[in-house]
């Protein structure tokens, strides 16, 4: 029986191992690419609120085209998509989404695919400043390193500002639009946080099959390491009476500090990379279809476009005055129909489109509610709350996302929990109870996000960098030692 533990016990040490020399140096960087995180973020993206502030000002005054006109220009049904009004090469256009259509609202031309020279001008009203040495890097017909999420906008024209902060504005051709502005600062950023904790090399992230399986594979070999390593602390264990640690545990030097430091962070490496597993819901046993809430449920139909006319439009630089309009979208809530104004502040103003109020007060809580329960006729609601704070399930650490917001909890074999934002009466997440148990083997184990803390900092940052910094210290010693033994076990050369 002895013998049998001893060989049971000397192959769990091999697999450790050579599964440590496998995988060590991916999940050394995984730990140190996670502290990066922490302050990095993830891939440079262009942030809504600094595509509307680089906006001009919306010309209103040269509109001349009404929405239901620009509709049939673009060939979209007046009562179906409601498009954005915002300012395309230095006018006023109507942009329907899912056509890509732009119909300038001054002439009603339809925007063509733009020049190397439009495009241009394009990223240099972009800058705040202006560019002297502005200069197309290239044209992207697919996806490079940054535009991995952008490739319905391609092609893309590429272009560098040649200023101080190493500038690239990248403007879509078809859109005629700047969707990313990247500095050398981001991009250095995401080399040490994101790319490398997600393995987002660009050549790799174009075939998702492989990187799902490949970074499947890794977790759920992390997942295997941390269990060995948490079995061999304990049949590694000499138990001494009275305690003695030094004879307890049978290492030396650095691998007596792998072994202590696998002891104490052991678990959290295994939490971690169980909880990264599950991110890419490798069995998809979250995707299970959520309740369908009816998109008339709240606005009470499409847009009807043609509710929406030439001196509504007009009137609206005196009805945001003092602050000026940069986009306008056109709403229908409750059956009513509405101009939603978006300022340099990112603040949203509805107004009627019929009596050109603007709305002063949330739609109620008591309409909200009637108007669910009529479009889920077989799901009852259990009960309601208008929260002013976010809950375990609804927040954002930027404090991005409104409030107050009232949540919705229905009966139906999901348990889900509907947040509607009052001020617009519209759905702002869809969470049943899967997805709830997801955000707490995920979010919650990966990032410790929990409520009582996660806005916390730097009391948070402090935990996840110790426990981080742990798993990096007991992963780089295993590696080192594990690749020292490999290398002294090797023949000399003759």
């Amino acid at each position: 029986m002895i013998a049998l533990r001893t060989q049971l016990v000397r192959i769990l040490l091999q697999a450790h191992r050579w599964l440590g020399l496998a995988i060590g140096l991916v999940v050394m960087v995984w730990f140190a690419s996670g502290i990066a995180m922490i302050y990095v973020g993830g891939m440079p993206a262009l942030a809504p609120q600094e595509r509307l502030d680089r906006l001009p000002a919306l010309d209103v005054a040269s509109i001349r085209i009404a929405p239901a006109q620009a509709a049939k220009l673009a060939v979209v049904a007046p009562e179906g998509e409601a498009p954005l009004l915002t300012t395309v090469t230095g006018r006023p256009a109507y942009r329907f989404a899912s056509s890509g259509a732009t119909v300038f609202a001054d002439d009603g031309t339809v925007l063509e695919p733009v020049s190397e020279a439009r495009a241009a001008a394009v990223a240099q009203q972009f800058l705040p400043t202006p560019a002297p040495r502005l200069r197309l890097r290239g044209r992207l017909d697919h996806p490079d390193q940054w535009t991995l999420s952008l490739r319905r906008s391609l092609p893309i024209l590429e272009f560098e500002a040649g200023d101080d902060a190493g500038t690239r504005i990248y403007v879509a051709t078809r859109t005629a639009e700047v969707v990313l502005a990247t500095t050398r600062a981001q991009r250095a950023a995401a080399w040490i946080g994101t790319i490398p904790h997600w393995l987002y090399f660009s050549a790799l992230r174009q075939n998702q099959p492989l990187w799902f399986r490949l970074v499947v594979g890794l977790s759920a070999a992390a997942c295997l390491l941390a269990v060995l390593g948490l079995v061999m602390t304990f049949t590694q264990w000499r138990p001494t009476r009275p305690l003695d640690l030094r004879r307890s545990i049978p290492y030396r030097g650095g691998m007596r500090w792998h072994y202590i430091s696998g002891a104490l962070f052991g678990f959290f490496v295994l939490t971690w990379a169980f909880s990264g597993l599950l991110s890419m819901e490798p069995f998809q046993w979250t995707s299970k279809p959520e309740l369908q809430v009816p998109p008339e449920a709240l606005s009470g139909g499409p847009p009807q476009l043609g509710q929406y006319d030439l001196s509504a439009l007009h009137a609206l630089p005196a009805i945001a005055a003092p602050r000026v309009v940069k986009e306008v979208t056109f709403r229908r809530i409750h059956g009513g129909h509405f101009l939603s104004l978006r300022t340099p502040e990112g603040a949203e103003t509805l107004v009627d489109a019929t009596t050109l109020a603007a709305r002063q007060t949330d739609f109620s809580t008591a309409d909200i509610l009637r108007r669910l329960q009529a479009a889920l006729p077989d799901v009852s609601i259990g009960n309601h709350a208008l929260l002013s704070a976010y809950d375990d399930y609804y927040y954002s650490r930027s404090r991005q996302l409104p409030l107050p917001v009232l949540r919705v909890k229905l009966d139906d074999p999901l348990r889900t929990w509907l947040y509607v934002d009052p001020a617009r009466s519209q759905l702002l997440a869809n969470v049943h109870r899967y997805s709830r148990v997801e955000r707490w083997l995920y979010n919650g184990l990966h990032s410790l996000d929990f409520r009582f803390w996660h806005s916390r900092r730097p009391l948070w940052d402090l935990v996840m960098i110790t426990l981080l910094l742990g798993g990096l210290t007991t992963s780089s010693l295993g590696f080192y030692y594990g690749m020292r033994r490999l290398f002294a076990r090797r023949p000399a050369a003759s």
